[in-house]
């Protein structure tokens, strides 16, 4: 690719004993695609987003972001700097309704001083900009609900919906489909296929029809390395991934 990388990883390792969870991992994310990491469980995926994020630091490397390195940098910094994330686990404040999700992660990023001086409710231009957040994720008509009393997929996309709050210029997407049924699942492809045209996201999934569908760029994990880095197609035809991961169930 003639174009940049807006997230170079390089050497980044992660030891938990004498485990190489991440093991000397390198790694291009270009800008305003979607770059799907797949492989088997305890391929080191979910530790590498971690990294990313910053909820775990890294023992070696590099993690450079928009010429950035974030290596060293907190959760929270990163956060500011443009990267978010959702979770394999639905991570909501489920006795908030939407609206007041998705408020908190507006506040969080404006710097708003609501939660000391009063409601978020009181603050329109907050609530105006949660709302186009609300309906970008297809939830408009259901903001007031309370989020534990939406259904699996409508708080999946809570979550997607906190994390665009915070207007991330690198969205990190881990196993969004995990526990959908098709119908779901379905809406929520159509969505990251929406948010490709306004963020560089980095997608974890184990559905390979959705991965080959949505992904730009895929890297396959094994044992905590890239084994290949390649288009859709040419990891489909790989010889070499199809031994170590995808077999002959390849869509």
């Amino acid at each position: 690719m003639s174009q940049q990388p807006s997230l170079r990883v390089r050497g980044l390792v992660k030891r938990f004993g004498g485990l190489l969870a991440t093991d000397h991992v390198d790694l291009d994310v270009f800008p305003n695609g979607i770059h799907a990491l797949i492989g088997p469980n305890g391929a080191g995926k979910t530790t590498l987003v971690h990294q990313l994020a910053g909820s775990l630091l890294a023992d070696e490397g590099r993690i450079e972001f928009m010429g950035r390195d974030m290596a060293r940098m907190p959760m929270h910094k990163r956060v500011l700097h443009g990267v978010a994330r959702s979770h394999q686990l639905t991570n909501i404040f489920g006795g908030y309704s939407v609206l007041h999700n998705i408020l908190l992660a507006v506040q969080a990023r404006s710097g708003s001083s609501f939660r000391f001086t009063g409601s978020p409710f009181d603050e329109p231009a907050l609530i105006e900009e949660a709302m186009v957040v609300v309906d970008l994720v297809g939830l408009k008509g259901a903001e007031m609900q309370t989020a534990k009393a939406l259904s699996y997929g409508e708080q999946r996309r809570v979550e997607i919906a906190i994390a665009l709050a915070t207007q991330p210029k690198l969205l990190l997407l881990d196993e969004p489909l995990a526990g959908m049924g098709s119908t779901d699942a379905a809406a929520i492809v159509g969505l990251i296929e929406q948010l490709k045209q306004r963020t560089t996201i980095v997608l974890i999934e184990h559905d390979m029809g959705a991965v080959f569908r949505l992904a730009d760029q895929i890297s396959v994990l094994v044992y905590g390395q890239v084994i290949a880095t390649d288009t859709p197609s040419a990891i489909r035809s790989s010889s070499v991934v199809r031994s170590a991961y995808l077999g002959d169930e390849t869509p």
